[in-house]
């Protein structure tokens, strides 16, 4: 099994879960995150005076799946989120020993 982490532009989250549930992913955690890369923040003007946007919003999708799954959910997730301009973000893919469904107790495959 394996956990993709997606660091994707907030207006994108729509488009990225439809294309993931085409593919029968259904499940998937969403959390507003906070950073930068190489895009390096941006000035602002508010009220006359400029300061700096250090940390741009960001939204990051968690999705864990089975091994044969990943490939095809990597190159959605690329399809669906990319504009071709700095920023669109980043994919980290990494090992899940065990996953466990506290309801039912099902390990694994099955609790995914």
């Amino acid at each position: 099994m394996k956990k993709i982490e997606a660091i994707i532009k907030p207006f994108k989250l729509d488009e990225v879960r439809e294309a993931l549930s085409e593919l029968g992913i259904n499940g998937l955690t969403v959390t507003e995150v906070k950073g930068f890369g190489r895009q390096k923040g941006h000035t602002e003007l508010y009220r006359g005076a400029e300061y700096a946007v250090d940390f741009l919003p960001k939204v990051k999708v968690e999705i864990v799946l089975a091994d044969e799954q990943v490939d095809h959910a990597i190159e959605t997730i690329i399809a669906s989120a990319r504009t071709g301009k700095i920023g669109d973000g980043k994919i980290f893919v990494s090992a899940v020993e065990q996953v466990v469904r506290i309801r039912t107790g099902e390990i694994n495959e099955q609790a995914i």
